[in-house]
């Protein structure tokens, strides 16, 4: 057939062009295709990587292992470290409260749902170390595996922060010289259109004319492929999600020793929160917030407090603070004709709960896994990919407000993510049923769902959320209540053994670093 997919072209590297090319590239074996596949990437070399982006979800393992990296190689020239969740402070009442999001659903969380029971001692625990030995290990900054266990197995599951700079151009050499990834650097100046509106080729200022079937823009907020040429829509959440502005730095330790932090810190302000993410050599820390509540002024005065705090006054006095600004939102559709858009191209939200990378690993998936014969199959392919992402960023943006409405802080920020014209329908509707059934496998309608119920029962709990069951509820409850007791009681049998038994996140990485992990 003369219309078959044979060339795929990348439009744009960084960590969303380059994971887009290694995914792809893996699930097609185009270094040994004999069947003329080809997958570039026109990658401009005047543009450099945001190099915001430096926290992952677990999956990020399971597509690190099919592209055949070597965990070991990642760790030592990516300055990786473990992730084992999402630690809160201030953000329910703002003072001293905390709560975390750990990666590990609750003990047995596939035949008991643990949160009826712990209603009765929430005032002896929090919920996430009843029921998950992971929230623990963030006051000892523990490492969720030993040096004996294999790369990608863990004793808790874990993603990854990282340095989105290394990152990119360590996958960048991995797919040019074991995927078989074609690198061209240049600027596209321009598009030649087809008579039925695909993109034919982009014209290029050094590598002259590239012609592709399928054309995936990576290029950026700028979307010169989907936004700029086809003119497809930003959809703006932003009276949902009110945070339009980042202050980055990145700080360094005091001491080569110092802890490397295992969760992703996230700490409430008054018009937004600071990231905190350690990695071995720097910590990275942010402010997010919106302009609408906080001047930039102010925003910053709150971000160097925070690191002098933390990190010395020093630190805080010598921070190399960058702006970056965004219009929360997503494209109104993500295939259109022959171009898929991929990363920021297709949307951003903000980073709360690290999405944007995880975005990018399922939108290539399901380009590699449902890549179109041909041209015909490609507008069916491309229908159903527009539906399943419409849906993920829905579900995205609603768990993302869970954390801002079930806030009790008074400033007018807080108070505003509260009012009901700024909750989606169908959150409303499901923190309404959760007053009276706490959330488990019926809140679950799709297979691969953004988020777990296990992850809503985490902010809930953590936040202070009560569930009133019914009568009924009540008298099934009994019934099942010596089996909780146990579950409770295993639960923190198996903490306290692997906080006897882990190393600490940089212990592990410095044998990472000096002997590697063993291969599975």
């Amino acid at each position: 057939m003369n219309n078959k997919i044979q060339r795929v072209v990348i439009l744009g590297g960084g960590t969303a062009g380059w994971l887009t090319a290694g995914i792809i590239a893996a699930e097609h074996h185009i270094a040994d295709s004999k069947e003329g596949f080809q997958l570039s990437i026109v990658e401009s070399p005047d543009i450099s990587t945001i190099g915001v982006g430096e926290g992952t979800w677990p999956s990020m393992r399971s597509t690190l292992q099919k592209m055949g990296i070597s965990e070991t190689d990642f760790f030592r020239e990516c300055s990786a470290s473990f992730k084992q969740g999402t630690y809160f402070s201030g953000w329910a009442a703002g003072g001293e409260d905390y709560y975390t999001h750990p990666f590990t659903v609750p003990h047995s969380y596939g035949e008991t749902n643990l949160a009826p029971h712990w209603q009765r001692v929430r005032d002896q625990v929090n919920f996430a170390d009843a029921v998950c030995p992971q929230g623990a290990m963030a006051d000892g900054n523990y490492a969720p595996k030993k040096i004996s266990t294999p790369e990608y197995a863990f004793q808790l599951n874990y993603g990854y922060h990282l340095d989105a700079g290394k990152f990119a151009e360590f996958l960048r050499k991995h797919c040019v010289e074991k995927l078989g990834v074609t690198h061209i650097k240049a600027n596209m100046q321009s598009i030649r259109t087809a008579e039925n509106g695909d993109i034919a080729a982009i014209m290029t200022d050094v590598a002259g004319e590239i012609e592709g079937d399928l054309f995936i823009d990576c290029s950026g907020s700028r979307a010169l492929l989907l936004g700029e040429h086809y003119k497809v829509p930003l959809r703006s959440v932003n009276h949902i999600l009110f945070n339009n502005t980042a202050l980055a730095a990145q700080v360094p330790y005091a001491s080569d020793d110092d802890e490397i932090q295992s969760f992703t810190l996230s700490t409430a302000q008054t018009a937004g929160w600071i990231w905190d993410i350690g990695l071995p050599t720097r910590r990275g820390i942010g402010h997010v917030y919106s302009d609408r509540y906080n001047s930039e002024e102010i925003a910053r005065k709150e971000l160097l407090r925070y690191i002098k705090a933390t990190a010395g006054e020093q630190a805080a006095a010598d921070a190399m603070v960058r702006k970056i600004q965004f219009d929360p939102g997503h494209r109104a559709e993500f295939w259109h004709k022959n171009c898929v858009a991929v990363g920021m191209s297709a949307g951003f939200i903000e980073p709360l709960e690290a999405s944007a990378l995880v975005l990018v690993e399922l939108s290539a998936a399901m380009i590699a896994e449902q890549l179109p014969a041909n041209r015909q199959m490609m507008d069916l392919v491309a229908k159903r990919f527009n539906n399943k992402f419409l849906y993920r960023w829905d579900r995205i943006i609603d768990f993302l407000k869970l954390h801002y409405i079930l806030s009790e802080r008074t400033e007018d920020y807080w108070r505003e993510n509260r009012k009901a014209s700024s909750i989606p329908e169908r959150l409303a509707e499901q923190v309404e049923l959760w007053r009276h059934q706490s959330p488990w496998h019926r809140d679950t309608s799709h297979v691969d769902e953004m988020f777990p119920s296990a992850s809503f029962q985490y902010v809930l709990y953590g936040m202070g959320f009560e569930t009133q069951p019914s009568a009924t509820q009540r008298r099934s409850e009994v019934e099942a209540l010596s089996r909780a007791g146990s579950l409770f009681q295993e639960n923190a049998r198996r903490t306290e053994q692997l906080k006897d038994s882990l190393p600490t996140n940089r212990e592990l990485i410095n044998k990472i670093y000096a002997y590697g992990l063993q291969k599975i």
